[in-house]
């Protein structure tokens, strides 16, 4: 017997777009072939799908009477609840009502329900600033439990909302993920983290693969912008404390954002759209960057920081203020005796 194809309805709420655009950067010739593999059928998806807005309407409406299955709801972008509750500052096109509530009733049908990227988890860019769109993610308002569906709400599988957390999304974590709730058993209550992102990438820091790792050792530094060192110590780099694989599992097969020379964000932790600096600096109090490696304690951070830059390599530190190297590592014989 056949099995049954995994039925993904996926809506666009209060977000650019971006995370969609992310997707269709999987490292495929053939996405819809990669979708068809782990038997996942997208019913409607509003970038790449055919159907008109009415047959859109009417693939909503069967999910919602229970005729079609509804196995993975998928929400990209923060839910709009303004002005004053109503949600009427994002109408769903073509029916004149809010889209939260739209997403409110199809959770309920919903055997899981993602949020892809930051924006639909904690609130992301959409929430910055006074938020005058009341924006929030779906089971979190930042890193507060809440949003639009509630602290202990939880979909027909008993899982909480799944927050693939990113902004953008690797394409990867998108799809790992739906493949994984496509076999059953595959993702339990245990293989989320505490802020309920899946723990395949999220157990990961930006930090490990890191090409400059080198230069962190050494607490070698880069000064400006196109320099090779590490990027913590005074260009805003949180590699050290973003949990996500970006330097395991490289974008578009070859990238990352610091290989290309920009500074980590930390765009899968709710909060990074407001850090309170500019993205290219690090705050110091009395020399020392506020934000510390995970788990690693201040006064070890000094000790390690001063060691270090004492014993840094006459070619690292240079390295680490070029944008190119102009020392190379020593040619030495490496035969045993």
């Amino acid at each position: 017997m056949a099995k049954e194809a995994f039925n993904v309805l996926w809506l666009q709420s209060g977000g650019c777009g971006g995370c969609s655009m992310s997707l269709l950067c999987a490292d495929t010739a053939d996405f819809r072939g990669q979708l068809r593999q782990a038997g996942i059928h997208l019913l409607w998806h509003p970038s790449l799908s055919l159907e008109t807005a009415q047959e859109a309407l009417e693939v909503i409406q069967s999910c919602l009477s229970g005729q079609t299955p509804l196995h993975a709801l998928c929400i990209e972008g923060s839910i709009l609840r303004g002005p004053e509750g109503t949600g009427r500052f994002h109408l769903l096109a073509g029916t004149q009502e809010p889209m939260l509530a739209w997403v409110q009733r199809l959770s309920a049908m919903a055997q899981h329900v993602v949020a892809i990227g930051t924006c639909a988890a904690f609130g992301g860019i959409t929430a910055a600033g006074s938020n005058p769109t009341d924006a929030c993610g779906l089971q979190y308002e930042g890193d507060q439990p809440g949003g639009l569906l509630g602290r202990d709400w939880r979909s027909r599988s008993g899982l909480p909302v799944i927050n693939v957390a990113g902004c953008p999304t690797h394409p990867g974590w998108v799809l790992e993920t739906l493949a994984a709730l496509a076999d059953p058993q595959s993702l339990s209550a245990d293989q989320l983290d505490a802020l309920g992102r899946p723990r395949f990438y999220s157990d990961q820091l930006v930090h490990h693969g890191c090409t400059r790792n080198e230069f962190y050792e050494y607490k070698a530094s880069a000064e400006a912008p196109g320099d090779l060192g590490c990027m913590m110590e005074n260009m805003g780099c949180k590699g050290t404390q973003a949990h996500a694989d970006c330097n395991i599992r490289l974008w578009n097969g070859e990238g990352s954002c610091v290989r290309g020379g920009y500074a980590c964000i930390s765009c899968t932790e709710p909060g990074f759209e407001e850090p309170g600096h500019r993205f290219d600096q690090t705050p110091k109090v009395a020399g020392i960057p506020i934000g510390l490696p995970t788990d690693m304690h201040k006064a070890w951070f000094v000790a390690l920081a001063s060691l270090s830059k004492s014993a840094t390599p006459k070619r690292v530190k240079l390295n680490a203020t070029s944008s190119h190297v102009v020392v190379a590592p020593m040619i030495k014989k490496t035969r045993l005796k």
